[in-house]
């Protein structure tokens, strides 16, 4: 067993952690103190994110706009506008499957849907167009 101090969001937390593989001793384990107040101090460097892999090259969508990408991979379950649809930001404008869950996709931008670049049933990749908005 092992004590860690951890800080989240400047927030401090006193854990016990258990090593697995370790054989446990028969003393118990020491009370945990309550959280250590945290001083102001320099802000934390975020750990650096892992680079984002490529876009997945898509069909060309008609006309100019903006593209609306696939968040992830999965199937295209429903399309729930009809092209030519004016949507405003947050509208709901198709969903995917992915891991036996629904994901909404959302228009992220007012406009009007000028095509779909996919159709129920397809699958899709992360990254690919999945619409476009005029």
């Amino acid at each position: 067993m092992k004590q860690l101090r951890i800080t989240v969001a400047g927030q401090t937390f006193d854990v016990t952690v258990e090593t697995l593989g370790e054989t446990c001793c028969s003393a118990p384990a020491p009370a945990v103190a309550a959280p250590a107040p945290v001083a102001a101090s320099a802000p934390v460097a975020a750990p650096a994110a892992a680079p984002a892999p490529a876009p997945v090259a898509a069909p060309a969508a008609s006309g100019s706009g903006t593209p609306v990408p696939s968040p992830l991979a999965g199937k295209v379950v429903s399309l729930d506008v009809k092209p030519g649809t004016a949507v405003k930001e947050g509208d709901q404008i198709l969903t995917l499957e992915a891991m036996k869950m629904n994901t909404v996709i959302y228009a992220p931008q007012a406009g009007t849907v000028a095509a779909f670049n996919v159709q129920p049933g397809e699958t899709v990749q992360e990254g690919q167009t999945l619409a476009t908005l005029a």
